[in-house]
């Protein structure tokens, strides 16, 4: 596994401190001198590099920076307190390679290319059960974690504050398991009642008609979060997953989906593709 990535809490906790201290017009040997901590013990707070800084250290740290707004220094206490705890993926270091769940959990908005399989944001059980004897996991038990573990991804979309899901899914994703007729069926009906349904989630059917198409390479997901967090995309691996944070290598994934999805069909006319292939 790749070294441990910052929660998206932990990311927002270092920018409100790194902020407060601007406000604060200190410089980082200021702060050091006034708590008589080093220069590296701070950036390390201030940067993520020391994971879970205790509810004292930053109860310190914005008494310095003269934050003395209730709601202000609760709402930043409440991010050192969550940012410490272990999310529920914690528990399937079998399944999850890393904290991807966290970054899905904590998005605004998610925009996903698949070529191969259905987003699991949008997989149906028979569907999982059906991928995992594919991969070769054939014992119950594991197939029954990974049933539970999609479960509770996918609980994000039933949230009062769900992000924006949009998924664009090249058809061989679609035909490759038609032959399995009653995990197809249950598979393709649930993304008709997720595409129906007056929610956040959008899907496009991207065609063997379209041809050749800027997606051909590989499936990858943007991720969007809320202010002072950098958007993220993220590319999927057997062992791992790659994570790329680079304004410019964002901007290269943006303009890929954006192509992607001028390829695909319109949504109601995906609509309709799926109901065709029942």
């Amino acid at each position: 596994m790749a070294e441990q990535r910052q929660s998206i809490r932990r990311r927002r906790l270092s920018a409100e401190l790194k902020r407060a201290r601007q406000d604060a017009s200190m410089t980082v040997e200021d702060v050091a001198n006034a708590t008589e901590w080093s220069m590296g013990k701070i950036s390390n707070i201030e940067t993520g590099v020391r994971l879970r800084p205790t509810v004292m250290e930053i109860k310190g740290l914005l008494d310095i920076y003269g934050v003395t707004d209730e709601r202000r220094r609760e709402a930043v206490l409440d991010l050192t307190r969550q940012a410490r705890e272990r999310g529920w993926w914690s528990k399937y270091s079998d399944i999850f390679t890393d904290d991807f769940p966290a970054f899905e959990a904590e998005a605004r908005s998610i925009h996903t290319y698949e070529l191969a399989i259905i987003p699991g944001l949008l997989q149906s059980p028979g569907y999982v059960e059906l991928m995992m004897r594919a991969l070769l996991r054939r014992n119950p038990l594991d197939i029954d974690r990974v049933l539970e573990t999609r479960k509770r991804r996918q609980a994000i979309l039933d949230r009062a504050n769900s992000p924006e899901l949009w998924a664009v899914i090249d058809e061989a994703a679609l035909l490759r398991f038609r032959s399995a007729e009653e995990a197809f069926r249950e598979q393709v009906q649930h993304l008709i009642d997720v595409a129906e349904a007056d929610n956040t989630v959008t899907i496009q059917v991207l065609p063997f008609a379209s041809g050749m198409h800027a997606g051909v390479r590989g499936p990858f997901v943007v991720l969007d979060f809320a202010e002072f967090v950098n958007p993220v995309v993220y590319l999927e691996t057997d062992t791992d997953g790659l994570y790329l944070e680079e304004p410019e290598e964002v901007d290269r994934y943006r303009r890929l989906f954006d192509h992607v999805r001028t390829s695909a069909r319109y949504p109601d006319a995906s609509l309709q593709m799926l109901k065709d292939l029942l």
